[in-house]
């Protein structure tokens, strides 16, 4: 299985494992399972329509409306869940872009364009194909649309990096925190994850003085959660400059 190191925004190396074409095709098959039982449910709609409207066209048009969301479920499942498919969910793979830089919409637009190549025409062998042959076991699509799918089960450790998990509800308490450079939170990071597991309170309560000295914010919280809330808003905020 191929390696990918890709480079955030916060200049933080994470290194990452390219999917194997099994796990694509696994992947696949999940998906297209799922699309098959909403074709059957389509179908028994179908049927509840044709006892309410006797003409036929207008059961091929509602039955074209509702059958529409299938067409396009690959391309909305990438933009709404972050580059993911059930598929790709439960077998913990996501679309990411080559240059570390979000994914856009435009690049599962065109992704799902391009499966009418790789996968519909022919069957499926233009995707195998480019995907074997291919260094980051890319198909057309993801080639034309600088995205690569990696597999998310043993990727970098958050804490190993400057990196907080912040979820997209996360409500940040100092808006300061940008003043302090990558160097400067790495540094914060480092000493707070030592000190914390050795109960080094001396240590935490004098990096909590310092960063409150740089910043100025006067706050009641104790040294840890302190420390753990600058952490977490420098994250916020870089992440979503």
């Amino acid at each position: 299985m191929s390696n990918l190191q890709i480079n955030t925004t916060q200049n933080v190396n994470l290194d990452y494992k390219i999917v194997s074409i099994g796990e694509r095709i696994l992947a696949f098959l999940i998906d297209a399972f799922i699309l098959y039982l909403y074709a059957v449910l389509v179908q028994q709609i179908g049927k509840a329509i044709s006892y309410v409207y006797e003409d036929n066209w207008t059961q091929r048009g509602l039955m074209g409306l509702i059958f529409l969301p299938a067409m396009f479920y690959s391309m909305l499942m990438h933009s709404i869940f972050n580059g993911r498919t059930i598929g790709k969910m439960l077998l913990k793979m996501r679309v990411v872009r080559l240059d570390g830089t979000p994914v856009h919409w435009s690049n599962y637009l065109v992704r799902w364009m391009l499966r009418l190549v790789d996968i519909w025409i022919f069957t499926g062998a233009i995707g195998l194909l480019t995907i074997l042959f291919s260094e980051r076991r890319q198909r057309l699509g993801d080639a034309a649309a600088g995205t690569v799918v990696i597999s998310t089960k043993n990727k970098t450790k958050v804490s190993h990096t400057i990196l907080e998990d912040v979820s997209d509800a996360y409500v940040p308490k100092f808006t300061n925190v940008t003043l302090l450079t990558d160097k400067d939170v790495r540094l914060i990071k480092d000493t707070y994850r030592i000190a914390k597991s050795s109960n080094d309170y001396k240590t935490l309560k004098a990096l909590r003085v310092k960063v409150d000295s740089i910043l100025n914010t006067n706050s009641e919280l104790y040294d840890v959660q302190y420390i753990d809330t600058v952490l977490k808003d420098y994250n916020f905020y870089t992440q979503n400059l």
